[in-house]
């Protein structure tokens, strides 16, 4: 059997691969993660092409950024934190908190762009998906008054 280039990011670049156990601690005790969002690769090929893109690009940035990949088993539970709704994505978080994301494939400028905005951001409130509570009450409110 063959290894998947995923498999390759933990088994050959060393990559920690997180899930229920291990995920909390590790976000919460590195100084800044990318946080890579697989889904299965036969349904997103791209993500194929982001676990080649990411080694990389955490050589491009010397380090300032320790990659992780998700374990399929627990990435849907906790890609809803993070707001992740496509595939692949790469999650930036400094010590837990949360920087922002890339989703799908981009142009290496792109990256190199993105990235550099995102590690030298302060963290940002994390973009859950909810429902805008304070908009359907003001509306409410105005036809109240009609």
């Amino acid at each position: 059997m063959s290894m998947t280039l995923i498999d390759r990011l933990t088994d050959v670049h060393d990559y920690p691969r997180l899930d229920a156990d291990n995920f909390e601690q590790f976000v919460e005790q590195t100084p800044q993660c990318a946080l890579f969002f697989t889904e299965d690769p036969t349904s997103f090929p791209e993500s194929n092409d982001v676990a080649v893109i990411l080694p990389e690009l955490a050589q491009r940035f010397g380090g300032s950024f320790t990659p992780a990949v998700v374990a399929r088993t627990y990435e849907r539970e906790v890609s809803k934190r993070y707001g992740v709704r496509e595939w692949p994505t790469l999650v930036f978080l400094r010590r837990g908190e949360y920087l922002g994301a890339i989703a799908r494939v981009q142009n290496w400028s792109e990256y190199l762009e993105q990235i550099q905005g995102i590690l030298t951001s302060a963290p940002q409130r994390l973009p859950t998906v909810g429902i805008p509570v304070v908009a359907a009450a003001s509306q409410r409110s105005e036809e109240a008054q009609s």
